[in-house]
């Protein structure tokens, strides 16, 4: 009866970026088909400045939702989840360096289809180094398999309970020891423990002792709860690369997601729909 097309994966974090007032540039891979030039066009349209790697080899990740009412029924994926090639690698890298100096932060916002490999990694953390930049992780394996323990280093980290658990191969302790056991494999300067509807944890080294905050869902009644991570994510980079503390930025975090989720359709959160949140907690 109706179709409807959006962004997603890491072009939808990039855009929820950009859409809370800071310049944003996206380094991916498509496929050389008509799925890539339409995402092309939206994140030119987002003032998103893109730079893909064409991987002929493969197909633009695409995923159809088929829902009822908002309810979803099915999805149907078209996709290749091997790693790329050590050519399409080195093009990523190459852009990595290229862009380093002239950024304040880096998000890897890794769904599991290859993109991200060891080497692609190994010169995030280089030019984080050399740049002093912040370095922002999240995996998603609701339907793929990911690691969040590649994440060393890293200021902040965003798994799920079920990610963390997942990465751990730990289904019996409390949440809080896998907290401080992800935090203690990976060296991570803050760690964002994701709870579904019951909101999520802070966990932060930022003072030398781990402390912690939770952090309620500020939506009782989500439409869609499919762009939250993803917002949650672009608004905690956001927050940090413009001074902001962990703490102060998970909870605009939590204000951001609220508004993410009380729309259908994964779409970037702006500046003013936060501004407006806000006040309604007056």
């Amino acid at each position: 009866l109706e179709e409807r097309e959006y962004l997603g994966g890491a072009a939808i974090v990039a855009s929820h970026v950009r859409s809370l007032g800071a310049n944003c540039k996206f380094i991916s891979v498509t496929g050389d088909d008509d799925v890539s030039k339409f995402a092309s066009k939206e994140l030119k349209k987002n003032h998103i400045n893109t730079d893909l790697v064409i991987d002929c080899s493969r197909p633009t990740t695409y995923k159809t939702r088929f829902t009822v009412e908002h309810q979803k029924l099915c999805r149907v994926s078209r996709l290749n989840e091997s790693s790329v090639s050590e050519e399409i690698e080195g093009k990523i890298i190459r852009k990595i360096h290229k862009s380093a100096s002239q950024v304040d932060g880096i998000i890897i916002s890794d769904f599991g289809y290859g993109c991200v490999t060891d080497a692609v990694l190994s010169a995030v953390l280089d030019v984080s180094k050399k740049y002093k930049l912040l370095l922002f992780g999240d995996v998603q394996c609701s339907s793929q398999i990911g690691n969040v323990l590649k994440f060393e280093n890293f200021d902040m980290i965003c798994p799920t309970e079920k990610e963390a658990r997942v990465s751990l191969a730990n289904k019996d302790d409390n949440v809080e020891a896998i907290a401080n056991k992800v935090l203690l494999a990976t060296s991570c300067r803050n760690l964002l423990m994701k709870l579904g509807s019951n909101g999520f944890i802070m966990y932060t080294n930022e003072a030398k002792l781990t402390e912690r905050q939770q952090f309620p869902a500020l939506n009782r009644n989500p439409i869609d709860v499919a762009g939250a991570g993803d917002s949650l994510l672009a608004s905690l980079a956001v927050s940090m690369c413009s001074s902001g503390s962990a703490m102060q930025s998970a909870a605009l975090g939590a204000c951001v997601a609220s508004v993410a989720v009380s729309t259908y359709g994964n779409t970037p959160v702006n500046v003013e729909q936060v501004k407006q949140r806000l006040r309604s907690f007056e």
